[in-house]
Formats: structure tokens, C-alpha cells, sequence
């Protein structure tokens, strides 16, 4: 039974590899005809610690965050698929 987990893991991490890999390339392309890149506006909220266990939220507003289009973040950047499930971010 253990022989099986053991492969049935060894087999996930290959596909997730092999699916990482394809997107890498697809991005790859993209950049070389320069439509690897989106935006998505974003609205951004500063959660300030008070006293008795409490908080203060304040908009800081409204921005354009660069996104990639692609299935896992590459260089730095979010997938915009994520960023646009993902419109408010706290800090």
C-alpha cells in the first residue's frame, strides 16, 4: 500500500512539473510578441491595530496592478485569472 502512495506522489509531481513547464513556455512566447502582460485594478485597504482588540479600516484608493496571464505567478507577478477572484488587498 505504501508503494502505491509512493508512486501515485511520484506521478503528481511529475505532472504538476511537466504543467509548470508548459506554462513557462507559453509565457516565453508570449513576451516575445509582447502580450504576456495585464493589469487589473485593484483596491487596496490599510487595517490600523487600536486599543481594546480593535481595528480601523481605511481606503488608500484604487490601483492598477501588473498581472501575468498565465496558470502560476511568474517573475514576480500574480496570474490575473487570481487577481481579478482577488480585487481587494489589505495591508
Amino acid at each position: 500500500m505504501r508503494s502505491i502512495l509512493v508512486r501515485i506522489f511520484q506521478y503528481c509531481f511529475i505532472a504538476l512539473a511537466l504543467v509548470y513547464a508548459v506554462d513557462w513556455a507559453v509565457i516565453a512566447a508570449r513576451m516575445k510578441r509582447g502580450s504576456a502582460y495585464g493589469s487589473v485594478t485593484v483596491s487596496q485597504f490599510l487595517a490600523t491595530p487600536l486599543k481594546g482588540s480593535k481595528e480601523e479600516y481605511d481606503y488608500l484608493g484604487s490601483v492598477d496592478q501588473p498581472c501575468v496571464k498565465s496558470i502560476f505567478p511568474h517573475g514576480g507577478d500574480q496570474p490575473c485569472w487570481w487577481l481579478q477572484r482577488h480585487k481587494t488587498q489589505w495591508q
